[in-house]
């Protein structure tokens, strides 16, 4: 049987940073992380500059504290505001991963969905 890496940080109390990246065949994704992923600037600097192939999800966790979550909203929502501050469009490799994730302002379809029963939708 073969020995996988223990996934549990090494210290009192860590939150771990955990991207879920497509990058096998359609419909087959796979994990990426490494220990350097102590750090949500470090996710949200490496998923900028293109370093996963196309980002599903990502999952915060806290062994310590007994916690984890799902941050993708809160990620997809901070690569939209770089990306206005920076006067730049979103990157392609994660355009899927913002629309999926972020705003309803930017994504119309996601509003619509999420809009309450009884109200219209715009």
């Amino acid at each position: 049987m073969p020995r996988t890496r223990l996934m549990v940080p090494y210290g009192a109390d860590q939150t771990v940073y955990l991207v879920i990246d497509r990058c096998g065949r359609p419909g087959c994704p796979c994990c990426e992380t490494e220990e350097e992923r102590g750090e949500l600037e470090t996710v949200i600097t490496e998923l900028m500059s293109g370093q996963f192939n196309e980002p599903i999800r990502i999952l915060a966790f806290n062994t310590l504290e007994h916690w984890s979550d799902d941050i993708s909203e809160d990620v997809a929502l901070e690569i939209e505001t770089r990306c206005d501050i920076d006067g730049v469009a979103i990157p392609s490799y994660l355009k899927d991963f913002v629309a999926s994730h972020g705003s309803p302002t930017r994504n119309p379809a996601a509003f619509r969905r999420h809009a309450r029963p009884g109200l219209p939708a715009f």
